[in-house]
């Protein structure tokens, strides 16, 4: 079956309602050994076009991956970017801000991190935090040293999206595509993986009194989320909402829209220009005559 993406891409301009949206859908695999093989083949895929990335040195590819706890972003960045160079790709994962990132804007920590020309950067988390869970939590603004005249609920989150837009504007104009995905899980399932953790010894640690509690504002996250997907979907850096309740089939339509993002971009290998093809010459005619 094959993947469209169009299907998942929250379209610049629309209004996102995430109960409208499935957490699961019909699999496009249809056995273990399929999924391994549809993946694989996007993995070399990925893999060919990253060595082009790195190549052609004109553009660079942010990932972000936002969801709640338990939707797998660590699962699915490990699995669709296993076949990426790791001198061509760094991932961050953000977490609390530090003091000294308190006392810069929102998006200073992120801006640190971006990827060079020619790499990939993956954002486990990212700036969209300071619109989704301070939303959720509007105590987190009062910890940010930002003055009083500046935290009207009626224009922060319009202000800080507007921020959020204008970056990805610059990044894009610059050679920088931003690809979001949202990992839609529902409540239950989460509900089933928490379970899970607790009785396997090996993913204990993943599952805190934290995690339990924020289920309580399950729905404040809905809106938050809708909110943000909403207002910061662009063509030219979209959001993509995907069922994330079968994790492997979300690894497959999160790798098809990495390959399908990467094959956009105008992307070549260097050509040679005429004095290069003389040295290239002139070095194979001395590999030649030694031994």
């Amino acid at each position: 079956m094959k993947i469209n993406v169009k299907d998942f891409q929250v379209m610049e301009g629309r209004n996102v309602e995430l109960k409208k949206r499935p957490t699961t859908i019909k699999s496009f695999y249809k056995s273990n050994d399929q999924y391994k093989e549809i993946l694989e083949r996007h993995i070399e895929e990925l893999s060919s076009l990253q060595n082009i990335l790195y190549a052609d040195n004109r553009y660079a590819l942010l990932l972000i991956f936002q969801a709640m706890d338990a939707a797998g972003k660590d699962g699915a960045i490990k699995h669709v970017m296993s076949g990426v160079n790791p001198q061509g790709c760094q991932v961050f994962s953000f977490k609390h801000p530090s003091p000294e990132e308190l006392d810069h804007d929102f998006l200073w920590r992120t801006t640190r991190d971006l990827p060079q020309r020619g790499q990939i950067g993956i954002f486990n988390r990212s700036y969209y935090e300071e619109v989704l869970i301070a939303r959720v939590h509007p105590e987190i603004l009062q910890g940010e040293q930002i003055p009083e005249d500046l935290l009207s609920p009626k224009t922060i989150w319009e202000e800080r999206y507007r921020s959020i837009r204008d970056l990805e504007k610059h990044l894009s104009y610059n050679g920088t595509r931003v690809i979001k995905f949202y990992l839609h899980l529902s409540k239950e399932e989460q509900r089933q993986r928490f379970l899970k953790r607790m009785d396997d010894p090996s993913k204990n640690w993943k599952i805190s009194l934290a995690d339990i509690q924020e289920r309580k504002f399950w729905k404040d996250y809905m809106k938050a989320y809708e909110a943000c997907l909403s207002a910061t979907s662009t063509s030219k850096s979209p959001w993509y909402v995907v069922p994330a309740d079968d994790k492997e089939n979300a690894h497959l339509v999160i790798s098809q829209i990495i390959v399908d993002t990467l094959k956009s971009l105008k992307m070549s290998y260097p050509k040679l220009d005429p004095q290069r093809q003389k040295e290239l010459l002139q070095m194979r005619k001395s590999l030649s005559r030694s031994k």
